[in-house]
């Protein structure tokens, strides 16, 4: 199992030991709904639940790793570990109880390290996921297959900070990029923002622009959206069978 060194260790046991060995291949980022520090998550996890994290991220941007970073943790359902070994590395953040705040700057800051780490320590490619199996860097809502029935996390704030802060910054970190201000290429920073910001005509609406960085919010909600009815007709279902049976009984 591999330890951060830039995180204090308070090993999770059983899990540490009980839980079987995954190949990382992913880093995928959380809130934790509470504004906990990292000693406050370890006692949640050690005491409150069955459910567990690789690292957790106070608001002053401490880190605390629980489990090894090549062990089984289970805060990414169908990620957590996959049938040929391969598994996604979790870490919860602090953050208010709606989780609708923004990362610290501390916290931004610990979350590009980790993700530097990850990559040069192993091997997770710099890009963003392109499926929820493919190798790379996301956040909790990006692919329904990384939570049970869907989820808003990390948040609106934090989903923008990701894709304009955390990971052009991982990137660019992990790549030795040079200070803008020293030449004229483009930093990985403003590639992503250009990115984020180009528009597209919007037929819905008379071709106005739109931003790719809107669309994919909209896709982001449309895909919750979506699993929360999916949610409500099976549960409607699940009642009329019942009702069914009862009528036959």
């Amino acid at each position: 199992m591999a330890w951060y060194s830039g995180a204090t260790k308070r090993e999770l046991q059983p899990e540490s030991d009980a839980q079987p060995v995954i190949r990382p291949t992913q880093l995928i980022l959380h809130s934790i709904a509470a504004p906990w520090s990292g000693e406050r998550m370890y006692e949640y996890w050690r005491d409150s639940t069955n459910l567990e994290s690789h690292f957790g991220c106070a608001y002053d941007g401490g880190l605390f790793q629980f489990v090894g970073t090549e062990t089984r943790a289970d805060a990414n359902a169908s990620a957590n570990r996959r049938a040929d070994g391969t598994g996604a590395v979790s870490v919860e953040t602090a953050s208010n109880l709606e989780h609708t705040d923004p990362w610290t700057d501390a916290q931004v800051a610990s979350l590009i390290r980790l993700g530097v780490w990850m990559h040069q320590q192993h091997g997770v490619p710099l890009r963003i996921c392109r499926t929820w199996d493919d190798p790379g860097f996301g956040y909790h809502r990006l692919f329904v297959q990384w939570s049970v029935g869907g989820t808003a996390c990390p948040g609106d704030a934090r989903v923008r900070q990701f894709r304009d802060q955390i990971f052009p910054g991982i990137v660019a970190r992990a790549t030795g990029a040079t200070n803008p201000q020293e030449d004229d290429m483009p930093s990985a920073q403003e590639i992503a923002a250009a990115v984020w910001a180009f528009t597209v005509p919007n037929e819905a609406a008379n071709d106005a622009p739109v931003s790719t960085g809107t669309i994919m919010e909209w896709r982001d909600e449309q895909t919750l959206e979506t699993w929360r009815r999916i949610d409500k007709l099976t549960a409607a279902v699940t009642e009329l069978t019942a009702e069914v049976k009862k009528g036959r009984a």
